[in-house]
């Protein structure tokens, strides 16, 4: 039919995709990892750039993202976020998944480049945001900053509702669960003058919290929020508006 789209060439089998893999992998990369706090079980030491690289060469295909995520390697892992089809992800794959995550670098980077886009996530935010397993509650609170980040089109309403999600787990004592909530609070209140009131009042109550971890992000919050950086970019979105 004229117009349509041809449709996509079919993906590299696996096995060439996890060679592609390894032969990109140093020694400097595979280093990196715990330098950054990336506990990863199985890595090779692939830069996320060379992840990219891969990512392109294979395309969309929810079938090999799959498959690469069932090979437990880290890498393959963030290549899977980079090649699935939101439009296929299904929410039994997303829990699957964040069940499965064992370090921050494969939970954000999920949220951040799959997970928020699809048409599920506002459902996971909910359900994960009271877990108790480390990675599964932090998921929660990275795929509602990446909400905040890329959803452009969404009114205010859900992130205000959310708030409250935020102040129950601002006490975790685990620190990646309370950045996680930090990211979320803060990208929050960098949406519009309304969202960053509210995000702001929330951070300063927590900067006063008698607990320790909730005093930590409202004040993490804070600083940002009530930043030269922040201040300037709500003043270029407003000007957009008028």
């Amino acid at each position: 039919m004229a117009g349509s789209r041809p449709p996509s060439p079919p993906a590299p089998p696996l096995g060439e995709i996890m060679r592609a893999l390894e032969a990109l992998a140093t020694p400097r990369d595979l280093a990196n990892l715990p330098r950054f706090g990336i506990t990863a079980s199985n890595p090779l030491g692939v830069s996320m750039a060379n992840v990219h690289k891969v990512a392109r060469q294979v395309g969309r295909d929810h079938a090999t993202a799959v498959a690469l995520w069932e090979t437990g390697v880290y890498e393959a892992r963030l290549l899977a976020a980079q090649v699935d089809d939101p439009a296929r992800v299904t929410v039994s794959q997303m829990n699957r998944w964040c069940r499965d995550f064992d370090n921050w670098g494969v939970c954000d980077t999920l949220c951040f480049t799959l997970f928020d886009r699809t048409p599920h996530a506002w459902g996971r935010v909910d359900r994960w945001a009271g877990a108790r397993q480390e990675f599964v509650r932090r998921a929660a609170f990275a795929l509602l900053a990446s909400l905040a980040l890329h959803d452009k089109a969404a009114p205010d309403a859900p992130f205000l509702d959310r708030l409250p999600l935020i102040v129950a787990a601002a006490d975790d004592d685990r620190p990646l669960v309370r950045k996680g909530v930090s990211w979320a609070l803060r990208a929050i209140g960098r949406r519009n003058a309304r969202l960053h009131a509210a995000a702001l009042a929330v951070a300063r109550r927590l900067a006063a919290d008698a607990d320790a971890g909730s005093r930590w992000v409202g004040k993490d919050a804070a600083r940002e929020l009530t930043g030269p950086i922040v201040a300037r970019l709500l003043q270029r979105r407003a000007t957009k508006k008028r």
